[in-house]
C-alpha cells in the first residue's frame, strides 16, 4: 500500500510564482506522508493568451521548470508527476504538452505527451478553444512503475476517450493520473462523472489534480480535485481553492475486487462485423 497526493493550484502567467506555489504544496504533500505527488495540467504556466506558451517552452531535459521538478523531487525524496510542462517541438510555432514523472532521486522516468487536444466550442457559451493551434498531439501510450503501482499517464481531455484507458489497463496500469485544467461549464456537467466512469469500467484508481479558480488571464477553471478508487468511490476531494489531498492506494484490495468481479476478463473483443440486411 502507498499514498498518493493530488495538488490543486490556480496558476498564472509568471513561471517563478507558480513554481514557488507548487514547491510549497509539494512540501505539504511530503509532510502528509505521500509517496508520490501529482501536480495539475499547466501547473507552471497559464499565459495571458494561448500563444504565450511558445515563449516559455523548454528544450527537452533542460530549463527552469524541469530543473525545479528534478531538484524538488531529490530534495524532498518524493516522486513527482509534473502535471504538464510545455516542451519545444520540431516547429517554432508548436510545442508538446508533456506530463513528466520524476523519481525520488530526481531522475526523470517517464514523459507522456497529451494525445487528445482540446479543440472545442463550449455549448451555449461564447467560449472556444483550439489547443492544436500551438500544440502537437502525442502518439504513444506511456506507463511507468512507481512506489504505489504501475501508472498509466494521461492529461485532461484524454479522459473523454475510454479506449485510451482500456489499453493502458490491458498493458498493466494499476492507477491512472489525469491532471487537468477543466472549464467550468464542462466541469460542472461532466468532470466527476467521467472520472468515476473511468475508475469503474477499468476497476482502477484514478487521481485527478486540477486547476481551480480565476487565473491572471481571466480564464476560470473548475477545480474539484479528486482521488477515486477502483469501485468508483470518491476517497478524497478538494472542491475549490488551492491545496493538497491524499489517499491510500491499496493494490491488494483492487486485485481482489478484479478477481471477484471479473469485468475486465469478461470483455468480448474482436467480434465479427454485423452482416448487412439483404433486400
Amino acid at each position: 500500500m502507498g499514498k498518493v497526493a493530488a495538488i490543486q493550484m490556480t496558476s498564472g502567467h509568471i513561471v517563478e510564482d507558480n513554481l514557488a506555489a507548487a514547491g510549497k504544496l509539494l512540501r505539504e504533500a511530503k509532510e502528509l506522508g505521500a509517496d508520490i505527488a501529482c501536480l495539475p495540467e499547466n501547473f507552471s504556466f497559464i499565459g495571458l493568451k494561448d500563444a504565450d506558451k511558445l515563449q516559455v517552452a523548454e528544450a527537452d531535459g533542460r530549463g527552469p521548470i524541469q530543473e525545479f521538478l528534478r531538484d524538488t523531487a531529490r530534495q524532498l525524496k518524493l516522486w513527482i508527476l509534473g502535471g504538464t510542462t510545455v516542451i519545444k517541438g520540431d516547429s517554432a510555432s508548436r510545442v508538446s504538452n508533456a506530463s513528466l514523472l520524476f523519481d525520488s532521486d530526481g531522475k526523470r522516468v517517464a514523459r507522456y505527451d497529451k494525445i487528445h487536444l482540446f479543440d472545442v466550442t463550449i455549448p451555449g457559451r461564447d467560449e472556444s478553444y483550439l489547443e492544436s493551434t500551438h500544440v502537437t498531439p502525442g502518439r504513444k501510450l506511456v506507463l511507468a512503475d512507481t512506489p504505489v503501482g504501475k501508472l498509466g499517464l494521461s492529461v485532461c481531455y484524454d479522459m473523454r476517450f475510454p479506449e485510451l484507458y482500456r489499453e493502458l489497463v490491458a498493458q498493466g496500469a494499476e492507477w491512472l493520473a489525469m491532471p487537468a485544467a477543466f472549464t467550468v461549464p464542462t466541469g460542472r456537467a461532466h468532470w466527476e462523472t467521467l472520472l468515476r466512469a473511468r475508475a469503474i469500467e477499468n476497476l482502477c484508481y484514478v487521481v485527478a489534480p486540477a486547476q481551480s479558480g480565476t487565473h491572471t488571464s481571466g480564464r476560470e477553471t473548475y477545480g474539484d480535485t479528486l482521488i477515486v478508487d477502483y469501485w468508483g468511490q470518491v476517497l478524497s476531494r478538494l472542491a475549490k481553492g488551492t491545496g493538497v489531498i491524499t489517499a491510500d492506494i491499496d493494490l491488494a484490495k483492487q486485485a481482489e475486487t478484479r478477481m471477484r468481479f471479473p469485468a475486465l476478463d469478461n470483455r468480448r473483443l474482436g467480434l465479427e462485423e454485423t452482416a448487412g440486411v439483404s433486400a
